[in-house]
C-alpha cells in the first residue's frame, strides 16, 4: 500500500543560487586600485532559497524545485536546504549554479551583481515538475525564465501563485508575464519611485492579481488589492529590527515568507503585510545571506509588538 506524500504549504519554483557577500564602508564605492575589506564570504542565497527556508523556519511544509550546477556551488545550496529540511529537488544546469556578488555597506544597504546564467532554452520537462506541483496549496514561482512555462500547468491544476518582480520599472518585458499571470506580487519599490501606485494599479488592471505589495526598506511597505478602495495603495509602517542592521541581504524574501504563512492561515493582507514587515526586519540582523529566520513564535511577538506601535 502506497502512502500518500504530504501536500506543501509551498512550492517554491527557480532562485536558487549562491551570494559571495563584500563588505564595505559605504555605496556607492569610489574607484580605486585596491581596497581591504573584511574577509569575504559565501552563503547558500538568491530569492528562491530564501522564500523556501523562511517559510520551512516558520513551519511550513515547503517543497523546492529549481535548476543548479554539478559544481561546489550547486553542493552548498543542496546542503543548506538539507540542513533545513526543505525538500529539494534540483535538475542540473549545463550552465553551472547562478552566483551574485553582492556589496553590503555599512549601514546594512547592498548592491548586488547577479549573474543568472541560465540558457534561454532551458527548460523543466512536465514529468519531472507535474508532481510537486500536484503536492502544492500554493506555488512561488521565481522570475528565472524557465519558471514561466510552468503558468498554464499552475492555473490548469488551480493553484494560487504568487512571484517577487523586486526592483520591476514597470516597463520591463521580462518581468510582465509573472505580473499578469500571478494572483499575488510583490516588487520592490527602489526603482519605481513616484510611479510605484500606478505600477501597483496596472497589475490588478491588466492582470488576474488579487493583491499587489510594493516593499519600500525602511519606509515600510504599500499594499493594494482588487478591492481597495479608490485604487489607493495602503502604507504598512516598517517595523524596528531587534537589533542594529547590519545587512539587508534576503529582507524582501523574507518578507514574502512572512506573507505567505500569514495567508495559508487565512489572515486579512493588511495582516499578512506586518507580518512580512516583522520577517523583513529580523532578517537584517546578521551578516550573510538567510542567516536569521524567524520562528513562529518569533513572528506573533514581533507581530502583537508591531499592532500596537501601528495602532492595528
Amino acid at each position: 500500500m502506497t502512502t500518500a506524500m504530504q501536500p506543501y504549504d509551498v512550492l517554491v519554483v527557480g532562485g536558487a543560487g549562491v551570494d559571495t557577500v563584500v563588505n564595505v564602508d559605504a555605496l556607492p564605492v569610489p574607484y580605486e586600485d585596491s581596497v581591504q575589506v573584511p574577509p569575504i564570504r559565501e552563503w547558500a542565497g538568491h530569492t528562491g532559497t530564501g522564500v523556501a527556508l523562511g517559510c520551512r523556519a516558520l513551519g511550513m511544509t515547503t517543497g523546492f524545485i529549481d535548476f543548479v550546477g554539478e559544481d561546489r556551488l550547486g553542493d552548498m545550496v543542496r546542503e543548506r536546504l538539507a540542513e533545513a529540511k526543505v525538500e529539494f529537488y534540483p535538475l542540473i544546469s549545463p550552465a553551472g549554479t547562478r552566483r551574485a556578488v553582492n556589496l553590503v555597506s555599512a549601514d546594512g544597504r547592498r548592491m548586488s551583481f547577479y549573474d543568472g546564467r541560465d540558457p534561454l532554452d532551458l527548460r523543466m520537462p512536465p514529468e519531472f515538475y507535474l508532481p510537486q506541483l500536484r503536492r502544492a496549496r500554493h506555488v512561488h514561482v521565481s522570475i528565472q525564465h524557465f519558471a514561466r512555462f510552468l503558468y498554464d500547468d499552475v492555473q490548469t491544476l488551480g493553484i494560487p501563485v504568487s512571484t517577487d518582480l523586486h526592483d520591476w520599472d514597470g516597463v520591463s518585458e521580462h518581468h510582465r508575464e509573472f505580473a499578469l499571470r500571478s494572483d499575488l506580487v510583490f516588487f520592490s519599490a527602489a526603482r519605481a519611485g513616484q510611479r510605484t501606485a500606478d505600477i501597483m494599479r496596472g497589475i490588478l488592471r491588466d492582470g488576474r492579481a488579487e493583491t499587489v505589495v510594493a516593499t519600500d526598506g525602511a519606509a515600510g511597505a504599500y499594499l493594494l488589492t482588487r478591492y481597495g478602495a479608490g485604487g489607493q495603495p495602503r502604507h504598512i509602517p516598517s517595523v524596528a529590527p531587534p537589533g542594529p542592521v547590519v545587512d539587508s541581504n534576503g529582507a524582501g524574501d523574507a518578507f514574502v515568507s512572512g506573507f505567505l504563512h500569514g495567508r495559508s492561515r487565512g489572515r486579512s493582507p493588511r495582516e499578512c503585510a506586518l507580518l512580512g514587515s516583522v520577517a523583513g526586519a529580523y532578517a537584517c540582523v546578521t551578516e550573510g545571506t538567510h542567516t536569521s529566520l524567524i520562528d513562529p513564535a518569533g513572528l506573533a511577538e514581533g507581530y502583537a509588538r508591531a499592532s500596537i506601535v501601528s495602532g492595528a
